[in-house]
């Protein structure tokens, strides 16, 4: 069943409904083994929406700084300190 109109054809659609499976598989790929999502303890009231707004905003800014794997990144900012975390999110503690 869809909403599309009937000038598609079944090869279109499958086509289509591959293109957002796989699209869909790899964000939640990504979510899931980078921040564990699924293994969270997290489930009450709107602190599971929070932190996956949170996530979304964390993968956006990576990606904007083009590291090559999200885990890589995670990795590096893990170990720096937190005043230069803080000055690459342009906030300065003086």
């Amino acid at each position: 069943m869809t909403s599309l109109d009937a000038h598609w054809s079944a090869a279109t659609l499958l086509a289509r409904v591959r293109r957002h499976g796989r699209i869909e598989n790899r964000l939640h790929y990504v979510r899931d083994v980078t921040f564990g999502e699924d293994a969270s303890a997290i489930r009450g009231g709107s602190a599971p929406r929070m932190m996956a707004a949170l996530h979304n905003v964390v993968l956006g800014w990576l990606h904007q700084r083009r590291w090559p794997t999200r885990a890589a990144a995670l990795r590096h900012y893990a170990w720096c300190p937190v005043t230069e975390v803080l000055r690459l999110l342009g906030i300065s503690l003086s």
